[in-house]
């Protein structure tokens, strides 16, 4: 007869390789989920050169937001359908999907036949394809490594977790910079044998550890929530193309249709959630306040530091580095580069606070976390726009340790909040909010900074032109184009000047030294400079104001349990009971 306890001692052997293989398994997908979510990002210049489209013409601005925009669109709509999904059909199922599809998304993006605007609409469309395949990772990775860890140790995991997600929004920039250098293909290949390697070891090795139980599909709830939130992000990506004689298309009307009926779609969604049995979301999990009030605070966190990522790299690639003598040419890359000590910043904290929060709860570590970041904000906007590299790295370094403080102690209050058959939709929804307010950070600081620009900018570009000798026409007509223009030009390493002259053809007609001076690397970082820094004082100031109403929410959301010491056969994988609720949590 087999004796129990080395049966028992078998089993505890295989759950604990079994929790580690679903954090590796899992903590890739969600990396290579967020790299792919901004390796785009800094490759855009080498994509557009390749289908041969170029990027600042007006009618292909478009191209370049959907680009940007509409991978994140697809994520915060459907990660709570497909976490609702796999609480009911396995989450190791649904997730095993998801990295099939995205694997084959990204082997179809990097075969591109076409060029011009059909060769971005063809990458357009398979980026959405491959951001439902990521969604599909997003929400249920969570979950599975909810059900695969005990409580005690829970932190740590989703703190790696949640790591390699906002590393690989910070990789992507320096990845996108190598790869497009040598084939811009490459951006898209990079995932392929990654995923085939790891769709195929998930097929083998996750199995189903949490409890779930078939149901039916709530169609109404999943319309309206859907089509609400994509017209809201729609129009965020409308209302930031001119419009008219405005320099923002906040005034068009099809923005404001969008907008209104977005909400109201929205508010029918939650009046049909109360009245549905078997509802897409779970609206009682909000009457749990380390719930509420983590969303409430991730969702700050999300906008400010999504914002941020955009208004860094403009500022590196469009001032500081032309300034310091780098090439227009090379600023992606090097871009990325001087950005690495936020990605070491999160990779630092990440997941030695969940490790913390695991020992002396989330409360603490979460609220001092975006504390510290409201309080990088700050420093970052005392910064002078020719700045000392030195000081300008430990800030963004200290930015990224507390959102690495924030993070894992943020989800790990949030996912041990639930009941464990709610995990999956739990998952989704704290990954909904994450991704909308990537964003919407998009639309919220490039509307600020575009609204600061759009006072000062049109007059320095026209007086400085006029110095050089452009005529007064053309100056004119040049200081007249949308400020969006402009700063897409610096993110994407272009001088907008030989762009803004050369179909007027008056360069020809210069002197070489003017012409040396125009398309050189300082004139525009210098004209810009004053114009920049006054929105860069703007948005961070808002991105500081965001971080303290995250310290607000996170210190609202209760005194977490410490971890206990496990007892006998006590945190086995697949353990269905509820995990500890924390103050104020019925």
């Amino acid at each position: 007869m087999a004796d129990p306890a080395r049966t028992l001692a078998l089993d505890g052997a295989s759950q604990n390789r079994y929790k580690w293989t679903a954090l590796t398994n899992t903590t890739a997908a969600v990396f290579m989920s967020a790299l792919d979510g901004s390796i785009v990002l800094i490759a855009l210049p080498a994509i557009f050169r390749g289908i041969h489209l170029d990027p600042l013409a007006p009618g292909n601005i478009a191209y370049l937001l959907w680009m940007i925009m509409g991978y994140r669109l697809v994520q915060a709509v459907l990660v709570v359908t497909v976490g609702r999904l796999g609480d009911m059909y396995g989450r190791v199922r649904m997730y095993n999907s998801g990295f099939a599809v995205f694997t084959a998304a990204s082997v179809l993006l990097s075969f591109d036949p076409f060029d011009g605007g059909h060769g971005a609409m063809w990458l357009i469309g398979w980026r959405l394809v491959q951001a439902v395949g990521g969604s599909v990772l997003t929400a249920n990775s969570a979950a599975i490594l909810t059900d695969a860890f005990p409580e005690e140790q829970r932190g740590f995991a989703l703190g790696i977790n949640q790591v390699a997600g906002l590393a690989g929004m910070f990789i992507g920039l320096v990845a996108g910079g190598l790869l497009s250098a040598w084939d811009w293909r490459a951006v898209f290949w990079v995932n392929v044998p990654v995923g085939v390697f790891f769709t195929l070891w998930a097929y083998r090795t996750l199995r189903e550890s949490g409890r779930h139980e078939g149901g039916r599909i709530d169609w109404w709830g999943n319309l309206t929530f859907a089509v609400g939130l994509s017209a809201v992000l729609i129009a965020v990506t409308f209302g930031l193309q001119p419009y008219g004689g405005h320099t923002m298309g906040w005034t068009n009307p099809f923005v404001d249709a969008l907008i209104a009926g977005g909400l109201v779609l929205l508010a029918a969604f939650v009046v049909i959630e109360n009245r549905v049995s078997a509802p897409m979301i779970q609206l009682d999990l909000f009457r749990r306040r380390a719930f509420t009030f983590g969303n409430v605070a991730g969702l700050a966190i999300s906008i400010g530091r999504g914002g941020m990522q955009f208004v860094l790299i403009i500022w590196l690639q469009g001032i500081w580095l032309p300034l310091h003598g780098y090439d227009y040419g090379d600023t992606p890359l090097w871009a990325g580069i001087f950005m690495l000590p936020l990605t070491a910043g999160f990779l630092a904290a990440g997941p030695v606070s969940g490790y913390l929060s695991d020992r002396f709860g989330s409360r603490g570590l979460s609220t001092g976390g975006a504390l510290l970041f409201g309080a990088s904000f700050l420093g970052l906007m005392a910064l002078p726009i020719d700045f000392s590299y030195g000081i300008f790295a430990v800030l963004i370094a200290v930015n990224g340790i507390a959102s690495g403080m924030f993070a894992s102690p943020n989800s790990s209050s949030i996912m041990g909040s639930v009941p464990a058959r709610s995990r999956g939709v739990a998952s989704g929804m704290r990954a909904t909010f994450q991704n909308s307010g990537t964003a919407v950070s998009i639309g919220v600081f490039f509307s600020l900074m575009i609204a600061g620009l759009a006072h000062s900018l049109p007059q320095a570009l026209t007086a400085g032109l006029r110095q050089q000798g452009v005529p007064a026409d053309v100056a004119a007509h040049a200081g007249s184009l949308p400020p969006v223009a402009s700063l897409f030009a610096a993110q994407l390493g272009v001088n907008p000047v030989q762009h803004l002259l050369q179909p007027s053809g008056v360069a020809d007609h210069l002197t070489t030294a003017q012409q040396q001076a125009l398309t050189g690397r300082e004139f525009f970082p210098a004209l810009i400079s004053g114009p920049f820094h006054s929105g860069l004082v703007v948005v961070f100031a808002f991105g500081a104001a965001l971080a303290l109403l995250a310290a607000i929410a996170s210190l609202l959301r209760g005194a977490g349990p410490v971890a206990k010491p496990p007892k006998p056969g006590a945190g086995a994988v697949g353990e269905t009971h509820a995990p500890a609720t924390f103050d104020g949590t019925p």
